[in-house]
């Protein structure tokens, strides 16, 4: 069907698209204007406003009434809507087989059978992008429920964040421009979310990075927002190369972008109706795994997982609202969407990789939050380490634990960055070790993240105590019945939860309890004003809320149903669905356990320290130096990039600036002497030859002109004895010849 005909979705996906570009380019074009310099918010607030309203529409026709529809077993909307039959049949059809819910989510979801979906190819490539003969793009827009989700999750956070940012950023020198780079960035965002064609997908990747450039240095007059720009920038970078280079192998095995079809060929190859062409002579399965592996290293990055975690914690040098829109719920969410969006695509091999580097991420990023006391760089830690945990799930099938997480972890921090932003906004420093005390001054701020400080640690019947029981949940059950290595994710994602409890922990009574360590700072603490704490209240909501219970809204359906995964994606390569466990909430009580020993050292720790004065960690620190010295120094990942690729980089530039100087300059130089010569030679032919034949001919016809003038005299007799001379001289010459 076409996209725009029966109803509005279309229409409200494609505003939700244009609406922050219109945003960005009234504030970029208007800014000198008196209303832009004071009011710049107006506008984009108004722009992001829509969008979320259009998101939720979009959310209840295709999630909600969709489901619904399905789950009844009628059929009758969503089955017309693709010309199938209404009776039911549909959804055995869409499921291959299969029965009840899961056939009905199957049906929901499939990229070749999105819930609505328009396409330029679908009108005979009238609105193509690119058409060479060899090369097609077209362009093309499509929504299932993971699609619908995320824009809701994306505009949300980010009217909350240009709520909070018209009290965070007033009186900044550049307002209006600093909204205008977050509507830039939401258009992005939101292009990345809708597209159905991998390069146009790429293209907004870039895009994403670009604006994370803008914002993160958006305070360039400082010392360090340029530096952590460029960090990200170029890390971002090579991990974009490789997503390139999977794109074009997988333009090179299908001979298309377009998802949809490349779902359809990957289903053909799986069930042995279709190859792959060859490439330097690799069978099928070695070069979807490469592929697959190439098209990884752009979330990698993105995603900041290890080795490509570097840029993250240094990116906290941008504006704390940045922090909460970018790097906290949607552009290092976006790796993880699109892992979620290719999931079909990755083979076995490819999905252990992801597991084991999410693994790594998760634990790693983890110890480092236990001892930074940078506020911000400490949630920027417990970010790497929870994009580490959606990592794991994926790469075990936990195609909606993962995704699920994603969408609960977006809102609790969100909620704890905007809040790290609403200390720093009091107190003025980022540095816990001068705070302490703000409990009493600042009670709005210090109960939202106190929830949402919950939800991060999976406390139970908080957001986050969902999504990681059923990490955890698919990652036992990964692991049984395999060798001792596949168990390592599952323990791994248990230890963390104690770990996560543990710093967070920390952070709120380093934060918020205690005596005042800064006097000065605590007597000019206060309260944020309504701007800001409204979106913490929000958020701290949602992160309560938005849980595994009945929601009236949904027509008592819970969230996670919702939200569960379209098709059962665990790859098509993986040959078989989703794991399915039903470990319920024992894992979570046994992370809770985990978590609340965990707390009870720290409290001791704390307890001795600030209220006993005794030593407490110190004696620790004392015992376990070397290892305590590494994890401070973030396992010298900055060295070690600093003395391999830093280094090899400038030796590189080194030796091309030679080469620049000594051989093509060289070259360019000797060329231009030779031109040189040339030119020389040149004039020197001018001047003597043609200027000489030129003067000459001036010379010899000045001076028969000078001869000539004398006969000249004016006199009619003269001429008259001229002229019978002449006739007399042609007379004797006609005689003469005759």
């Amino acid at each position: 069907m076409d996209f725009f005909d029966d109803g509005t979705p279309g229409w409200y996906a494609l505003a939700i698209l244009l609406l922050p570009l219109a945003g960005f380019c009234f504030n970029a074009f208007t800014y000198r204007t008196e209303f832009t310099r004071k009011r710049g918010h107006i506008v984009p607030l108004l722009t992001i406003g829509t969008a979320l309203f259009c998101a939720l529409s979009i959310f209840k026709h295709s999630v909600i009434d969709y489901d619904a529809d399905h789950a009844g077993g009628h059929g009758t909307h969503a089955a017309a809507a693709h010309g199938a039959p209404a009776d039911g049949s549909a959804d055995e059809h869409a499921s291959g087989g299969a029965d009840g819910e899961h056939g009905a989510a199957r049906a929901a979801g499939s990229l070749a059978d999105p819930r609505w979906r328009w396409s330029s190819k679908d009108h005979g490539g009238s609105y193509r992008l690119i058409d060479t003969g060899a090369l097609r793009l077209d362009a093309g827009i499509a929504i299932d429920h993971l699609t619908a989700t995320m824009l809701v999750v994306v505009t949300l956070v980010a009217f909350l964040v240009h709520l909070y940012s018209t009290s965070y950023m007033h009186g900044d020198k550049r307002y209006s421009r600093f909204f205008a780079f977050l509507q830039l960035f939401s258009f992005s965002m939101l292009g990345l979310i809708l597209t159905d064609n991998l390069l146009l997908l790429f293209c907004f990747w870039e895009l994403v990075g670009l604006c994370s450039y803008f914002l993160i240095g958006f305070w360039f007059e400082n010392e360090d927002p340029p530096k952590a720009s460029m960090k990200a920038f170029m890390t971002n970078r090579f991990g974009d190369a490789g997503f390139l280079v999977g794109i074009l192998l997988v333009y090179r095995m299908f001979g298309t972008t377009d998802l949809s079809e490349i779902y359809s060929k990957m289903q053909a190859v799986a069930e042995g109706s279709a190859a792959v062409p060859s490439l330097f002579g690799w069978e099928t399965g070695t070069l979807l795994t490469v592929a697959g592996l190439c098209l990884f290293m752009g979330p990698m990055a993105k995603s900041a997982q290890v080795p490509m975690h570097i840029w993250l914690p240094d990116a906290m040098a941008g504006p704390t609202p940045v922090s909460a829109l970018i790097h906290a719920a949607t552009m290092v969410a976006a790796g993880v969407y699109m892992v979620g969006r290719i999931y079909f695509f990755f083979t076995p091999d490819c999905l252990a990789f992801i597991a084991g580097i999410g693994t790594v991420t998760a634990l790693l990023a983890a110890t480092i939050g236990l001892v930074h006391n940078n506020i911000k760089k400490v949630l920027a830690y417990s970010t790497c380490s929870q994009l580490g945990y959606m990592m794991l799930s994926l790469g075990v099938g936990g195609y909606s634990a993962g995704l699920f997480h994603l969408y609960t972890h977006a809102f609790f921090k969100a909620c704890l960055f905007l809040g790290a932003g609403s200390v720093i906004h009091s107190v003025h420093t980022e540095d816990m070790r001068e705070m302490g005390g703000l409990k009493e001054k600042m009670p709005v701020t210090y109960r939202t993240m106190l929830i949402a400080t919950l939800a991060l640690a999976g406390v139970p019947f908080f957001s986050g105590a969902f999504s990681k029981e059923m990490i955890v949940e698919h990652a036992l059950v990964w692991g049984f019945g395999a060798n001792v290595a596949k168990l390592l994710p599952a323990l791994i994602a248990i230890g963390g939860g104690g770990l996560t409890f543990f710093y967070m922990m920390r952070l709120i009574n380093l934060t918020f309890f205690g005596q005042p360590r800064d006097h000065h700072k605590f007597d000019h603490a206060h309260e944020s004003p309504p701007a800001m704490t409204i979106p913490l209240l929000v958020l701290a909501f949602l992160s309560l809320f938005s849980v595994g219970w009945p929601i009236p809204l949904f027509g008592g359906k819970k969230l996670p149903e919702l939200l569960a995964p379209p098709p059962a994606l665990a790859s098509i390569a993986l040959g078989h669905d989703e794991h399915h466990g039903h470990a319920g909430f024992a894992l979570a009580f046994a992370v809770l356990v985990i978590s609340c020993a965990v707390l009870w050292v720290g409290y001791v720790l704390y307890k001795r320290t600030y209220k006993e004065r005794r030593p407490g960690p110190e004696v620790w620190v004392a015992r376990f130096g070397g290892l305590y010295t590494t994890v401070t120094n973030l396992y010298y990942f900055d060295e070690f990039y600093r003395a391999t690729v830093v280094r090899l980089g400038n030796a590189t530039a080194r030796v091309l600036a030679i080469v620049d100087s000594k051989v093509l300059d060289a070259a360019v130089n000797g060329v231009g002497a030779v031109g040189q010569l040339v030119g020389k030679a040149f004039a020197l032919f001018d001047r003597l030859v043609v200027d000489g034949l030129v003067n000459l001919w001036w010379h010899l016809s000045h001076a028969i002109s000078k001869k000539l003038r004398r006969i000249q005299t004016g006199n009619l007799q003269d001429y008259l004895a001229f002229a019978v001379g002449g006739m007399a001289l042609v007379t004797l010459l006609f005689l003469f010849l005759a």
